[in-house]
């Protein structure tokens, strides 16, 4: 494939997509996807990109909410990431979460050029206590796989780069990228869809000094105080980070400044 294809670019999704925690000077979040209009716009300057995705959006409500209007839109590259948030839910009906990716694929594909999808990145390796989601990312990873088959999608093996079992690439709640950790998914998903490789997103980073007993266990008292519990609050009433937030970018609209380091993002 070829980037001349593409003079429109559609991302929907979660915090994954939105860009969570990839912060700028600017303030707001950047992200992957920024990162790859921007990439896509060096060639393409007409490029028109949107994004319309939201923090804590689980399938069914991407399904809902995102997935019509990316369909609408018609774009020649669209990509898709989601179902990782019902999976982290203790009450997780697996066949409901695949059958709403299967549909929302399923619309995407008919009206779209080229659909990029994710075999979500395994967190059983980088952190204790979630190794119960190993089973239910193994199903959704082979879902996905099966539909990029099926429909001759471009398939991004996150799952297996294991320079994402490294902490520096992920942001203080270990559950969202960091800077670094987009910066390498975008060129993971740039060099999928055919663009010139930049560098060795697999590469992993230099050696650390490994962190003493009592640095791990204070480092996992701050993270249950300041991320985990808040987390568990807003399962136990309902919320979700995502609410009442709107899309960064509703629309396909040119890029009217360089996103990659300033603040077109929320």
């Amino acid at each position: 494939m070829s980037d001349h294809r593409y003079d429109s670019f559609v991302a929907i999704g979660d915090s994954f997509t939105e860009g969570m925690s990839d912060t700028h000077p600017a303030g707001g979040y950047r992200g992957w996807a920024d990162l790859l209009a921007t990439r896509l716009a060096e060639t393409r300057p007409r490029l028109r990109y949107a994004n319309l995705a939201i923090r804590g959006k689980v399938v069914g409500q991407i399904a809902e909410d995102q997935v019509p209007s990316a369909a609408s839109m018609r774009a020649d590259l669209v990509s898709f990431a989601g179902g990782v948030n019902d999976l982290m839910r203790p009450r997780c009906d697996l066949d409901v979460v695949c059958a709403a990716v299967e549909g929302a694929v399923g619309r995407l594909v008919e009206t779209s050029g080229t659909l990029i999808l994710f075999q979500p990145i395994d967190p059983s390796r980088r952190m204790r206590g979630s190794a119960r989601l190993v089973r239910r990312l193994r199903h959704l990873t082979a879902l996905v796989c099966e539909l990029g088959e099926r429909h001759r999608a471009v398939v991004v093996d996150l799952a297996s780069a294991r320079v994402f079992d490294d902490p520096r690439l992920w942001a203080d709640d270990r559950i969202h990228l960091n800077g670094e950790g987009h910066r390498r998914v975008a060129e993971a998903v740039g060099q999928a869809i055919g663009l010139p490789a930049r560098f060795d997103w697999k590469a992993p980073l230099p050696p650390m000094r490994p962190a003493t007993l009592a640095e791990r266990r204070l480092a996992d008292a701050r993270w249950a105080r300041g991320h985990l519990l808040p987390w568990i609050g807003r399962r136990l009433t309902g919320r979700s980070s995502g609410d009442g937030l709107t899309p960064k970018r509703p629309s396909l609209a040119p890029l009217d400044v360089d996103i990659s380091g300033s603040g077109d993002s929320r």
